[in-house]
């Protein structure tokens, strides 16, 4: 009964107070490339023409009607071709051609590999966000965050498994978005504001810590009593288990959104000091999100500001707002990579850059695109990921996919997979059935893996 056997005893407690929660790390279905996924969420639908995708056929037929059949767009204000206001240049050995909305992207071109053949199930934002997220159309799904939660649970038991860095633009349809569905409630996102403090509400008001935890041990005695009286107590066995998480935040979510604690290099490799007020804002979410992934936590999210007018979705004035959209992402994603790539973690950190959609490669009225769901291009690096590479191909418009046509299943399967996650192994009882993130959907490609 020295000193030694009584620490030993206390971590051996912790350990198997650990085990019994839903976030305890769970053993993979094979060895993974990846232990954590960072999203890059960009709401509203980035226009493929206009970003990774060059079409040198709209330059030559710039302002003629289209020659090709028009499906019916949201709002069927339908005009002539537009080429792209942008060039494209080609960066790094790859030699990939990148807008110049992106250019400091481009100077990551040998990390990314992107592919020009995903398709979205929906030309509607919320249908298209809840796919994007949850692999089906209609709300209420568990995100897919959630489900790498469930799966594989977080190698920090001081944080969430599923991060969603909020950077104050709700998308459409919501925040449910990212939500547990049917899954344990522990496995929801848990919001964090991009500011200082990123959750005021894990905050005690109690005068002492000793309050507050007596508290909350007369809390837990009483949702343990009604537990024992239910028969499926899943909520509230999620309850108590997120009391206790919330309780251990309190001390390690103030360091690790401390931003103060990086160097002065470091801040301004992000654009913490840039001149354009959003390029500061998703600075701060990106040095966060590797903060998040540097302790463990398996998937972070980040939505996009909502001081650019507008999202990704220009129905008129595409100039300005894809512009302002991209001077605020540019600079920060690139440092996240470069930053990533020069501590030895973007081997093991996927990184996935897309929105719901796409845009037609004609006009909406004169100056604007529509949404378009038959083509569009997303890139992702890192975590086992083949850097250098182009997948997949659309018509010679940009408008349909011509060649390795994608669904969300097809992405969510290999995000799982580069997890060390087989997709269709991943299930969940629900409504009388298995179901998984995948539906009956989704096949591994080998083209973009390492």
């Amino acid at each position: 009964m020295g000193f030694g056997t009584l620490a030993l005893s206390g971590l051996m407690q912790q350990d198997l107070l650990a085990k019994k929660s839903p976030l305890y790390p769970r053993t993979p279905h094979f060895a993974p490339k990846a232990q954590s996924v960072i999203f890059l969420y960009m709401d509203g639908g980035v226009s493929q023409v206009d970003s990774f995708d060059p079409k040198p056929q709209l330059a030559k037929e710039n302002g003629q009607p289209p020659r090709f059949q028009v499906d019916a767009t949201v709002f069927n204000n339908n005009g002539n071709l537009l080429k792209s206001p942008w060039e494209f240049k080609r960066y790094g050995k790859s030699g990939i051609p990148i807008s110049d909305l992106f250019p400091k992207i481009g100077s990551c071109a040998d990390d990314l590999c992107i592919i020009r053949s995903m398709t979205a199930f929906s030309p509607n934002h919320p249908n298209a966000n809840y796919a994007l997220h949850s692999g089906h159309v209609l709300s209420g799904r568990p995100s897919m965050g959630a489900w790498a939660s469930y799966g594989l649970g977080t190698l920090s038991q001081d944080l969430p498994s599923y991060v969603v860095i909020h950077g104050g633009q709700v998308p459409s349809g919501g925040m449910q978005c990212f939500g547990s569905g049917f899954l344990p409630a522990n496995h929801q996102g848990s919001i964090f504001l991009s500011s200082n403090p990123a959750l005021n509400n894990t905050s005690h008001q109690e005068t002492t810590a000793a309050i507050q935890k007596k508290k909350l041990e007369f809390l837990n005695e009483m949702d343990g009593e009604f537990e024992a009286r239910l028969s499926h107590a899943e909520a509230i066995e999620s309850a108590i288990q997120n009391y206790e998480l919330a309780y251990r935040m309190q001390m390690e979510v103030p360091d690790v959104t401390d931003l103060s604690k990086e160097t002065e290099t470091t801040k301004k490799l992000y654009g913490i000091d840039a001149p354009y007020k959003n390029t500061r804002a998703y600075a701060a979410q990106c040095l966060m999100a590797r903060r998040l992934v540097e302790r463990g936590v398996r998937c972070v999210e980040l939505t996009i500001n909502p001081g650019n007018g507008d999202r990704w979705d220009q129905h008129k004035n595409l100039i300005d707002g894809h512009q302002k959209n991209a001077m605020a992402v540019d600079q920060p994603i690139a440092a996240l990579i470069k930053d990533l790539k020069s501590r030895g973690l973007l081997d093991t950190t996927l990184l996935v850059f897309s929105g719901e959609f796409g845009r037609t490669p004609f006009a909406q009225g004169t100056n604007g695109r529509d949404h378009n769901p038959q083509g569009f291009s997303l890139w992702m690096a890192g975590g086992g990921i083949k850097g250098g590479t182009i997948y997949g191909a659309t018509d010679e418009y940009g408008y349909r996919v011509v060649e390795n046509k994608l669904t969300v299943h097809d992405l969510h399967a290999n995000m799982l997979h580069l997890l060390g996650i087989d997709h269709t192994k991943l299930t969940y009882r629900f409504s009388g059935r298995d179901i998984r993130l995948t539906d009956v959907h989704g096949e591994i490609i080998p083209e973009i893996l390492a």
